[in-house]
């Protein structure tokens, strides 16, 4: 196999898209051969680098809303005839640096609704489109806080402690079939939407890398592009560590 092409003549879906770790690996994917539909809520700015490629799609959409989820999935069979990958990146951190006394029911809420809503969405309409090929790859992303817990972070941290269950369940059931369906649990990498945390949470997250930094957009891509692709094929309901030492299991 060509590594440099190994997506070629495949159609992937990548929610969140629009920035951050989901625009690194739409790129990735696209460079490798891929044609690719973003499903994001907001359109991409007009600097937006994929745009220009005749092999992307750009989809408007919640990953909470079903509806949404079932248009994107349904764009990229209509456009491209074919589902072949899903990496859901889109997630929220909601209030941070903030006890779970002080936290408004209406902002784990939608934590919830984005976090673990949208992977049972994603995963369920992904899934569904790709049975009757016999072959996919789902991945998700859950968070070294949803194994260990993050202090000021319970919505975030229990939702992403739903995410793992969730590829765990759906990757048994299809693991007979030529569909996998994984997650990554990232430590902190540094994205716009960490920079947008209180300081004290990002020192708090960082303190206990034993690296002692952040991941990297250039490493988490290549270890999502890895999951998806057909070498990942004897890997399923499992959870992938990136945490520069700090996962203890």
């Amino acid at each position: 196999m060509d590594i440099t092409q190994r997506f070629d003549q495949q159609v992937a879906v990548v929610t969140g898209g629009n920035d951050g770790i989901g625009k690194h690996i739409a790129r990735r994917l696209v460079a490798e051969g891929a044609k690719v539909v973003i499903m994001d809520l907001h359109h991409a700015e007009s600097g937006h680098e994929l745009l220009a490629d005749a092999q992307v799609t750009f989809q408007i959409g919640d990953v909470s809303v079903e509806a949404d989820v079932v248009a994107a999935m349904d764009v990229a069979i209509a456009t491209h005839g074919r589902l072949d990958i899903v990496v859901h990146c889109a997630g929220i951190v909601g209030q941070n640096s903030t006890k779970i006394t002080e936290v408004e029911c209406e902002s784990f809420d939608r934590v919830y609704a984005v976090n673990l809503r949208g992977s049972f969405l994603v995963t369920k309409h992904a899934v569904s489109r790709m049975i009757d090929r016999n072959y996919g790859r789902v991945l998700l992303f859950a968070s070294i806080a949803g194994k260990e817990g993050n202090a000021g972070m319970c919505a975030y941290s229990a939702t992403k402690a739903g995410v793992i269950g969730l590829a765990k369940s759906a990757g048994k059931e299809f693991a007979e079939t030529g569909i996998t369906v994984n997650a990554i649990a990232p430590a902190v990498i540094h994205t716009a939407m960490v920079e947008a945390l209180d300081p004290w949470q990002v020192t708090y997250m960082t303190d206990k890398i034993p690296m002692k930094r952040c991941g990297t957009l250039d490493e988490v891509t290549a270890l999502s592009c890895w999951i998806v692709s057909p070498e990942a094929s004897f890997n399923t309901g499992a959870v992938f560590d990136l945490t520069g030492g700090r996962a203890t299991y």
